[in-house]
């Protein structure tokens, strides 16, 4: 099975910009990004890794393992994708996986049960009506559509095509890190790179008030 990831390090986390500089919010996106990777490696269902990125000089000295490859499009992100599923289907390829790159709380026990279900189209729903993430097995009859409630446009895109559809309920799945209140279930329940980064520059939690605290701040 193959996975891709859309990611974008220029201007990521703009909703992170009143606590986080854009050199730390790159930082923070490149950490997120290869925890996503760590746990898809550690499920071993996953024979091939794709990163779906507008530059390459962005994560040209990033190293990523082996089966990783990187993908140039210079299109939006329901562009890139659709033309992406567009190839697959083209090459009779079947089954991918689309799941966002901010996503430090999946982990390999999420990403079994998840492929584990057996509809045409798995979906893991994310906050505020969001996806976070998408089994494709018919990628000649599903096209993508992004931003705003893309968890009902989805629904609403299979249901058109005729697919079966799983829906994946996670909470750790459903947490996407977009806001400053959301470093917080980073913190609580982060394990990975991304929450050791958050603790090196500075960024803690007190657990009395479940607010952020800021020591010695960098």
């Amino acid at each position: 099975m193959r996975v891709v990831i859309p990611f974008k390090k220029e201007n990521a986390k703009t909703r992170l910009s009143e606590i986080l500089s854009e050199k730390q919010r790159q930082d923070f996106a490149l950490e997120m990004l290869l925890d996503v990777i760590s746990e898809l490696e550690a499920s071993e269902k996953f024979n091939e890794i794709e990163i779906l990125n507008s530059s390459i000089f962005s994560i040209m000295n990033t190293e990523f393992p082996g089966n990783v490859n990187v993908l140039l499009s210079e299109k939006d992100l329901n562009g890139a994708l659709n033309e992406y599923l567009e190839k697959l289907a083209s090459h009779n390829m079947d089954e991918v996986l689309i799941i966002m790159a901010d996503m430090p709380l999946v982990t390999k026990k999420h990403l079994l049960e998840l492929t584990s279900l057996t509809a045409d189209l798995v979906i893991a729903p994310g906050s505020r009506g969001g996806t976070n993430a998408l089994l494709i097995r018919k990628p000649d009859k599903f096209h993508v559509d992004y931003y705003g409630t893309s968890f009902l446009d989805h629904l609403k895109i299979a249901e058109e095509a005729g697919l079966s559809v799983d829906i994946y309920d996670s909470f750790m799945m459903s947490t996407d890190i977009d806001e400053p209140k959301d470093l917080v279930e980073l913190l609580i329940h982060g394990k990975g790179r991304a929450a050791q980064y958050l603790r090196s520059i500075g960024i803690t939690l007190d657990t009395n008030t479940a607010r952020l605290v800021f020591n010695n701040y960098k």
